[in-house]
């Protein structure tokens, strides 16, 4: 999994509450489990009209935020189902960040899992952010996820509290399968000692 240190990009405003896992990626995608090639299908009822044209108000359809790395979102974001696909399509599309006044449970975990960071800020706080996204591409804001802050276009910090495991996690770019490969040694120690002691198994 890729560090997670800080970005300086563009952030897209998506006021909307409620976005549930089958916004994010719809049931008729999930048809693989690799975590890749999910990002093109990303909101895809959303981006693209029935016959697979793009639908030029949606906010990632607009010229300015087609590279947004910071995703500024409404409350309750990433309700619903628990399918992993839903940060899979985020982070291959290349949003690294989404704030938000909240997070369904399941999917706030999943995301530390997969290297985005969301950020629960208090609905005032996400107010300003929102208001700077939609300045469009010249705005860009960067997030700091070692002096776990937020700046402004403009210059306005805004600080963020992050679970210090989960920190932890995204700064050295742990996965699961990371965490248990920082243990490699132990756990070759111990199978070296069980096969010499059990030989049979």
């Amino acid at each position: 999994m890729e560090k997670f240190t800080k970005i300086q990009g563009i952030a897209a405003p998506m006021p909307l509450v409620n976005i549930d896992t089958d916004m994010i990626i719809p049931k008729v995608f999930l048809k693989s489990i690799q975590r890749t090639g999910f990002g093109k299908n990303l909101f895809d009822e959303m981006r693209y009209n029935r016959d697979g044209s793009e639908i030029e108000d949606f906010v990632l359809n607009k010229p300015q935020y087609r590279d947004a790395e910071i995703l500024i979102a409404g409350d309750n974001f990433g309700c619903g189902s628990s399918r992993e696909h839903a940060p899979w399509a985020i982070a291959d599309f290349g949003i690294k960040c989404i704030v938000s006044t909240s997070f369904a449970d399941i999917f706030f975990n999943n995301s530390f899992k997969n290297g985005i960071l969301p950020i629960v800020l208090p609905q005032e706080q996400v107010d300003i952010l929102m208001k700077d996204a939609e300045k469009g591409a010249n705005a860009r804001m960067t997030v700091d996820l070692e002096a776990q802050e937020i700046t402004t276009s403009d210059g306005e910090v805004i600080t963020f509290e992050v679970d210090a495991f989960k920190k932890h996690c995204l700064l050295n770019g742990l996965d699961d399968i990371g965490l248990t490969m920082e243990k490699s040694a132990s756990i070759k120690s111990f199978e070296d000692k069980a096969s010499q002691e059990r030989p049979w198994v």
